[in-house]
């Protein structure tokens, strides 16, 4: 680390997944300085964060279960990496001291915060009052929600004239996705096809996914009808094996819903995933071009029409999805740091560049 200048104070919460992969970021950063862990494990206390998220060089910064001592270190920022889907309330408090002390906040763990105007008020309002009272500011993102419907088709929105309507789907094969408490009990892989995904229960998906419509409401000057959704699940007739264990025939093994924006009575933006078990599931389901491994695609019908399609390329012992989810909300850290205090959206930022950049030699 020699050599860095280090401005930014970051502690850092949560070490699954993604959170490995912010972690691993924030260390790597040259305008970050780590100065703290939270973990739930028991047995991830007292290791030091390298240990945690596969880099070599010891930080010196051991994992603690003691948020409160975290807190006590007075942060510039908490980067936040907890469970999500389901625990919305359990998030907010656990951010609101943060917040109220003055530490900024980048997270990807309250998806329906990635518009603040639109986002369901249970979150909002004490996150607001304590990013008022802390004189802090607040951003939710990641690839989707985040990048890939908001950033993405926001650009693309840009060079049209007539629009008579968006589409934003999510392809992505998550046989390999290891977090089994989103993937069986949010999107309900694995359950009996009768036994929805808390996702697909109540009003979770427009509290998860109305803030991607209503943003892009706001941005096309629409005052919309409404917003519905659909859902469909999809079985196989043979086990499937995965990151979170085998699927038995006839279990859940591919989800499909649309979270839509209605004018008129016609669906004029539409948030669609498309997530599958394996190759085999669903074949009649919407493919990427070149892969279902993971495609983020935008078609805008209108004056001009587009087709705009992102995929990841995949290497074996990385996912390429949790990078990109974990590295938008790490690389925002300076650009949130800066900004005016309170509720952030992608509209509300400049626009961030990686700094990491890798210099092999000659």
């Amino acid at each position: 680390m020699e050599g860095r200048r280090i401005s930014i104070r970051v502690v850092h919460w949560g070490t699954g997944a993604a959170g490995r992969e912010a972690l691993r970021g924030i260390i790597n950063h040259p305008g970050l300085e780590l100065v703290g862990v939270c973990v739930n494990a028991a047995e991830k206390e007292g290791r030091d964060a390298a240990q945690l998220c596969g880099l070599a060089e010891p930080t010196g910064v051991v994992a603690t279960r003691d948020s409160a001592a975290l807190l006590a270190l007075r942060p510039d920022c908490l980067s936040y990496f907890g469970p999500g889907p389901g625990r919305e309330k359990a998030v907010v408090a656990d951010l609101v001291p943060f917040l109220s002390a003055g530490a900024n906040v980048v997270t990807t763990s309250l998806a329906g915060m990635v518009y603040p105007p639109a986002a369901d008020a249970r979150s909002r309002e004490p996150l607001a009052a304590a990013a008022a009272s802390g004189q802090s500011s607040f951003f939710a993102t990641g690839i989707e929600p985040g990048f890939g419907s908001d950033l993405l088709p926001l650009s693309l929105l840009s060079a049209c004239d007539d629009v008579e309507s968006v589409r934003i789907q999510e392809i992505a094969d998550y046989s390999t996705y290891g977090v089994e408490e989103a993937m069986r009990f949010a999107f309900g892989f694995g359950n009996p096809p009768d036994q929805p995904g808390i996702l697909f229960t109540g009003d979770l998906l427009v509290n998860e996914w109305g803030a991607v419509i209503s943003q892009l409401a706001d941005a096309l000057g629409l005052r919309l009808d409404g917003i519905d959704t659909v859902h469909e699940v999809a079985t196989v007739n043979t086990d499937l094996s995965t990151a979170i264990g085998t699927l038995r025939a006839g279990e859940v093994s591919g989800v499909r819903f649309e979270v839509r924006g209605l004018l008129d009575g016609r669906p004029v933006i539409i948030l669609e995933h498309v997530n599958r078990m394996g190759a085999a599931v669903a074949p009649d389901w919407p493919h990427g071009s070149t892969t279902d491994t993971l495609v983020y695609r935008v078609e805008i019908e209108g004056r001009p029409a587009m087709r705009c399609e992102l995929t990841f390329d995949q290497v074996a012992g990385s996912d390429h999805g949790l990078i990109a989810t974990a590295m938008r909300a790490v690389n925002a850290i300076p650009a949130v740091c800066a900004a005016p205090s309170g509720l952030l959206s992608a509209l509300d930022l400049p626009v961030i560049a990686g700094r990491n950049v890798v210099r092999r030699a000659p």
